[in-house]
């Protein structure tokens, strides 16, 4: 009996430790929200994506992580990408709410982008975007037990800070490199009670990936996603995606020194793509909790996919082809 006594208070004190310490990291070390399926969410981190898709597209995500874990991260994403009629130019549009036990953070911004070509396949797009951050803390949502801390005494906190990002994607039928800069408003605008909570600092992100074509049926593309903020560690994404007869996509995806995950994808129709992940953490933290869910939801608007480029027939006029851009 007091063996295991023992062993409920070592397990409770080392559960304790690692969510403080985990919630700490996810509050000061990572910034955006995290996403496992970031190669189909890039108009959701850099604003020079927006317009380089063929039509006009909706997305939507939900991300569940450490399911069982108590105030655990729960992700929302609304996001629109709307290309303009002259090829060049693109809106977005992009609401996410990030949830951390009583901590709430809502991004809302509007994008733009420009791009120009590089080469006969090959496009670089200029993004930007601007909005702001709704910062929501309820210190009722919950029971704590430290001592003479004059945050608690606030109850709530409720506020607003303006943000500007930017990004470039430079891109072509297979394959694609990107860098952006979700906020650079940071050093100086949170107030000391906030400050408590959210070390805000610059963080950059860094993606790209390749298709290979493997036979007419079956395509590869192995991708991969860094991101960097200031005085903490690099968080290394590395994923490969298979797409089968242009429908079915299946993969998995690692997180260094954090998670691997399982990939899923369908495209149930033209205008309408489905994928699921599944990660399981690779740390200690795996012991506790039953790993993270995200679900993402495509539609394409207008004919055929986004996701289909355009080429030109032997009279020089644009036509769809029935091979995705898988991106």
């Amino acid at each position: 009996m007091i063996q295991r006594t023992h062993n409920f208070l070592y397990r409770k004190i080392l559960f304790v430790s690692l969510m403080v310490f985990l919630i700490s990291f996810t509050m000061l070390g990572q910034k955006e929200p995290q996403y496992t399926q970031y190669m189909y969410n890039i108009g959701s981190f850099n604003p020079a994506y927006v317009g380089t898709v063929e039509t006009p597209e909706i997305v939507g995500l939900y991300r569940a992580q450490w399911i069982d874990v108590p105030g655990a991260p729960r992700t929302f994403r609304f996001g629109v990408n709307i290309p303009l009629a002259n090829e060049k130019t693109g809106l977005g549009f992009n609401v996410v709410s990030d949830q951390l036990g009583p901590w709430t953070q809502t991004y809302v911004d509007v994008a733009y982008s420009y791009q120009v070509n590089v080469a006969d396949d090959i496009k670089l797009s200029f993004g930007l975007d601007a909005g702001g951050s709704f910062l929501d803390v309820d210190f009722t949502k919950g029971d704590f037990e430290i001592e003479n801390e004059p945050l608690l005494n606030e109850q709530t906190i409720n506020k607003f800070y303006p943000t500007i990002g930017a990004g470039t994607f430079l891109y072509s039928d297979d394959w694609y490199v990107g860098l952006s800069i979700p906020n650079f408003l940071t050093n100086g605008i949170y107030n000391d009670e906030v400050a408590v909570l959210v070390e805000d600092k610059v963080q950059f992100n860094f993606i790209g990936g390749y298709v290979f074509d493997l036979s007419e049926t079956l395509k590869f593309k192995p991708a991969f996603m860094l991101n960097y903020l200031q005085g903490s560690p690099v968080n290394m994404n590395l994923s490969a995606n298979f797409l089968i007869n242009d429908v079915f996509t299946a993969g998995a995806s690692y997180r260094l020194d954090n998670a691997i995950s399982g990939l899923a994808g369908f495209q149930v129709s033209s205008g309408m793509f489905v994928g699921y992940s599944y990660d399981y953490n690779t740390n200690r933290f795996g012991e506790f909790n039953n790993g993270s869910h995200e679900i993402i939801l495509k539609f394409y608007l207008g004919k055929g996919s986004s996701r289909q480029p355009k080429t030109k027939n032997a009279k020089g006029k644009p036509k769809q082809i029935d091979t995705p851009r898988f991106f």
